[in-house]
Formats: structure tokens, C-alpha cells, sequence
């Protein structure tokens, strides 16, 4: 059965400071590119990581690391391992360092205000949490919830740009779309459908009716008092 090496990185920064190893045989030992490896040399990536010796963990000997630096294009080796574990399946969130656990409820809050779209096991996937902290959180209910601090997961490093921007467009092509704001005007199709008021015409013409007949009256009393007035 096959096996891995433990801790990668934490092995690559061990063999960068002790070792007289080429970046290509740490890297390919370590299943890293060797552009991360050389970062790690200068200083700019696996900040904060402690190295751990390979040596002492049973994955690589001194004999070992001796050949690989009177030849650089030899290529490492792992030991085997002396007590062997079956390899277990589980699902579950992914699994994230220790020293970048204590973030993670930032960047939970940060995901829950930034991107509300987002469900709960999509989060869950992207800083390796449980669902039951999300709530938490959502509802501020979380025992630091004064304490929290929304800061993007991406430079936390819990998640890739990659992954958050996946994980947002899918999130996207599943939401409902937004309601109509505001008052908009009805479609030409719609309001010649609309009931038109009989009666608007009717109420009109009566009005113009009852004009005509104040005026005639008028004038028949006009010519009533000057006929009496002729008379006189």
C-alpha cells in the first residue's frame, strides 16, 4: 500500500535550513513546485511554520539525505514506514492548520455578510467549518461573537480566490430572481385589457346638456323682460 509524507511543507522548510538539498529534489520529495520551495528559501511563503525534521518521524534517513546532496540529481526516497495505518475515508470539512483555526470564524462573518447567497455547506467547504458555527455566527449566538472581525477567508489563506469565486457562481445560477422595485408602467399588451368607464363619456355629455339648456333658459328670460319692457 502506498503512503505519503507527513506534513509537506513543515518537511520542506526542515530540509531548506538543514540540508545542502536542490530546490527540485526538496520539492519533488515533498510534492511541492519548486518556485514554493524557493519562496519558502526567501522567506515569502510557509511563514510561521515550524519544520519538522524527517529524520526523527521514520520518513527519510540520514544516509538518504547524504546522497541526495553529493547528487543532485538524485532523487529521494521515503522510508517505509515501521507501523503501517489504513487509510480511512470520511467526509467532512477540509482540514485546516492550527494556527489558522482561531481565523476562521472571521472569515465565516466575513462570508455571511459579504456574500449572503451562499449556503451553509458551501462555507462549510471553503474554511473546512461545521454547520453548527455558521449558525452560530448567522445569529450571533457564537460565545466571541463581540470579538468577531469579518477579514476575507482568500487572505487568510483558508481558501483559494479560486474556490471562494467558484462557490459564488454556483451559488448564483441557483438564487431566485430579484423582485421588481419600484413602480414600473404596465406593458401595452396589459392595458388594453383594462375596463374602459362607460359612463366617463355619459357623465360628459350630460354635463354638456345641462349647459345648453342653463344658456336657452337664460336667454328666454332675457327675452321675456325686454318683451314686458316694449309692452310697458
Amino acid at each position: 500500500m502506498a503512503h505519503t509524507l507527513l506534513m509537506p511543507k513543515a518537511t520542506a522548510v526542515w530540509l531548506v535550513d538543514n540540508t545542502a538539498l536542490t530546490f527540485d529534489q526538496i520539492a519533488e520529495f515533498c510534492k511541492l513546485h519548486p518556485l514554493e520551495v524557493r519562496a519558502i528559501a526567501d522567506g515569502d511563503a510557509a511563514q510561521g511554520i515550524k519544520g519538522m525534521d524527517p529524520v526523527i518521524t521514520g520518513q527519510l534517513t540520514r544516509e538518504e539525505i547524504a546522497r541526495g546532496e553529493a547528487d543532485p540529481n538524485y532523487r529521494l526516497k521515503l522510508s517505509e514506514p515501521k507501523v503501517r495505518v489504513p487509510e480511512t475515508r470520511r467526509k467532512g470539512p477540509r482540514y485546516t492548520p492550527l494556527s489558522k483555526r482561531q481565523d476562521r470564524p472571521n472569515a465565516i462573518l466575513w462570508l455571511v455578510r459579504n456574500h449572503p447567497e451562499l449556503k451553509d455547506a458551501q462555507i462549510s467547504r471553503l474554511v473546512g467549518t461545521t454547520k453548527s458555527t455558521i449558525e452560530q455566527i448567522r445569529n450571533r449566538t457564537h460565545w466571541n461573537s463581540a470579538n468577531l472581525v469579518p477579514m476575507d477567508p482568500v487572505t487568510l489563506g483558508l481558501c483559494s480566490q479560486i474556490d471562494l469565486d467558484m462557490e459564488v457562481s454556483r451559488a448564483a445560477r441557483h438564487a431566485p430572481p430579484p423582485p421588481p422595485s419600484g413602480d414600473t408602467l404596465l406593458p401595452a399588451s396589459e392595458t388594453e385589457k383594462l375596463p374602459v368607464d362607460e359612463n366617463a363619456g355619459g357623465e360628459e355629455q350630460e354635463e354638456k346638456e345641462l349647459d345648453a339648456d342653463a344658456v336657452f333658459a337664460k336667454l328666454s328670460s332675457l327675452k321675456s323682460n325686454r318683451d314686458e319692457d316694449g309692452q310697458e
